[in-house]
């Protein structure tokens, strides 16, 4: 069938991307679903930093690819395999496919599947096909996914089914910030009724991990918001944070506490992070620094204070398992994740939305695929 899609050409384009314009809109020709696929509409997909990192050539991918992975839709058509109940059900998106069987997967989500990992970094489906096409010209899949288009082919194990009473952006929203900032609160962190826990970092994910961690901590619990960003502090301490404070702010006022939440993908956030736990705390880490980043640790610190270092990819989750955890708080109103949807965006007007994520202007930016720009 024909689409239309967001295809990145070549990656390390410069800022602002209003002018460099690394992404180009442009008809594709899609395949129809597979054994075990899926043909979804799209209605709409979120920008997030992993494909900000793609762009700037921190994630290198196969090229060209057509971005986004993090989208919801209704599944229009299934391929062989896939049960027919699912036809005109909305789904959310998962950048991580699961197959459930190599010893990762037998982790209960604390690694991340061996198999789903090489497709990704191949830019194929996990059939190691490839549905998109640019005339004669394969396109490459981003994370499984490619939501940035009006229609996506993709492993049924990619997409988590959602109740009807979800609304497409939150769907779409709990298959990435949510499950991965969420997921690592809920599952990496190991909190209890009384813990503090610091987010730093305070991005969609970030964003995300603070929602979730307001929403799961009992009455003596405490949740800091941390970020250079007054704007975004502000934010927080809108949406219930308890504490928002710049990195040097929480220094100076020798914050401790229990769990750390790094959610920011840069070394000098993770140094932030190691310094603001207290004795026997833990330092859940779910950013993505460029390769070759380096942060400055001192061992002693962490033998001497039993620290603990977890990273935690796609929030340690399972997502058929905690996708619906996690929109369960949010249908009894304890996890407003709608709010980190801040701006929205038509296809066309994806280098608008790409600037301001780089410049750190919104939450999450929205993409709508089949919206006219403006």
């Amino acid at each position: 069938m024909d689409i239309t899609g967001a295809v990145l050409r070549e990656m390390g384009a410069a800022r602002p991307y209003g002018q460099s314009r690394p992404i180009d809109v442009v008809p594709l020709r899609l395949d129809p679903p597979g054994e075990g696929e899926v043909l979804v509409r799209v209605e709409v997909a979120g920008l997030c930093h992993s494909d900000l990192s793609v762009i700037e050539g921190n994630r290198p991918r196969p090229m060209p690819m057509l971005l986004g992975h993090e989208a919801a839709g209704i599944v229009e058509e299934v391929g062989p395999g896939v049960p027919a109940h699912l036809l005109g059900r909305r789904v959310a998106t998962t950048f991580l496919a699961r197959c459930g069987a190599c010893p990762e997967c037998r982790t209960g989500g604390r690694l991340p599947c061996r198999e789903g990992s090489a497709t990704n970094a191949a830019g194929t489906l996990p059939s190691g096909a490839i549905r998109l096409h640019e005339g004669d010209r394969p396109v490459h899949h981003h994370l499984g996914v490619s939501g940035f288009a009006t229609h996506a082919v993709l492993d049924r194990r990619s997409t988590v089914l959602v109740d009807e009473d979800v609304p497409a952006a939150v769907a779409a929203l709990s298959g990435c910030a949510l499950l991965t900032g969420g997921g690592a609160v809920v599952n990496a962190a190991q909190l209890t009724d009384s813990d503090s826990l610091a987010v730093v970092g305070l991005g969609g994910v970030g964003m995300a991990a603070l929602l979730t961690a307001l929403a799961v901590v009992g009455p003596g619990g405490h949740v800091v918001g941390v970020d250079q960003n007054p704007d975004k502090l502000a934010v927080a301490r809108a949406w219930g944070a308890h504490e928002a404070l710049t990195p040097d702010e929480a220094r100076e006022r020798g914050t401790r506490v229990d769990v750390v939440i790094e959610a920011a993908g840069h070394p000098r956030a993770f140094e932030t992070g190691l310094s603001l736990l207290a004795s026997g705390g833990r330092l859940v880490t779910v950013g993505l620094p460029a390769p070759g980043a380096t942060a400055q640790v001192e061992p002693l610190d962490i033998t001497a204070r039993a620290l603990s270092i977890v990273g935690s990819y796609q929030g340690s989750a399972v997502p058929e398992r905690d996708i619906p955890l996690l929109l369960d708080l949010w249908r009894a109103g304890r996890l407003p994740v709608e709010r980190l949807a801040t701006a929205t965006n038509s296809l066309t007007e994806v280098h608008r939305a790409l600037d301001r994520l780089a410049s750190g202007q919104a939450v999450r930016e929205m993409i709508l695929p089949g919206t006219p720009a403006g």
